[in-house]
């Protein structure tokens, strides 16, 4: 079965990276994945996102062309790509604001205020966001993604990495979808 997430956010939120590593988890996990992203013109600051297909069987096509699950950080990721949600499940940062033009399943997360006061560095929010797109998905365990966390994020981060993606596991089992 073929599993289309698409990570949405601004330049410098670490998106991308979180692409990277959930697509590494499936491989660790035995899964087939692709990895693919785009981002504005400006490093930081433009729009990003980050597509990830995993599959048990042999991925034909590598972008997400209706995504099951959609990450948007921010107002902006939110309305350009929610609009195009046709099924699935979106998953948006509790301070996004939402929008009856959307009509797919949506689920708000205190995916910055959480990276921000709990682990006390916005600098992770993007691995507590993939912790809960994760947990809610159930496509690859903590253990694997911790695993994959550990061999992508920068050297010396990894415990700081891994109390973020424990967080984002934690905030996914309190959502109801």
């Amino acid at each position: 079965m073929r599993t289309e997430f698409r990570l949405s956010g601004s330049g410098g939120q670490g998106l991308l990276l979180a692409g990277i590593v959930l697509a590494e988890a499936a491989i660790l996990d035995g899964k087939n994945a692709v990895q693919t992203q785009s981002y504005g013109p400006e490093a930081r600051g433009g729009a990003s996102k980050a597509e990830v297909v995993i599959s048990a069987e042999e991925i034909d096509y590598p972008k997400a062309t209706d995504p099951d699950f959609l990450l948007a950080l921010t107002q902006e990721s939110y309305r350009t790509y929610g609009k195009l949600m046709k099924r699935g499940l979106i998953i948006v940062d509790s301070s996004v604001q939402l929008s009856d033009e959307i009509a797919a399943r949506t689920v708000s997360v205190p995916i910055l205020r959480t990276a921000a006061e709990d682990i006390g560095k916005k600098v992770v929010a993007n691995i507590v966001a993939l912790g809960a797109l994760a947990g809610i998905s159930g496509i690859v365990g903590q253990s694997v993604l911790g695993e994959a966390v550990r061999n992508r994020v920068p050297k010396g981060t990894e415990e700081l990495n891994l109390a973020a993606l424990a967080k984002g596991f934690e905030l996914a089992k309190a959502v109801k979808t």
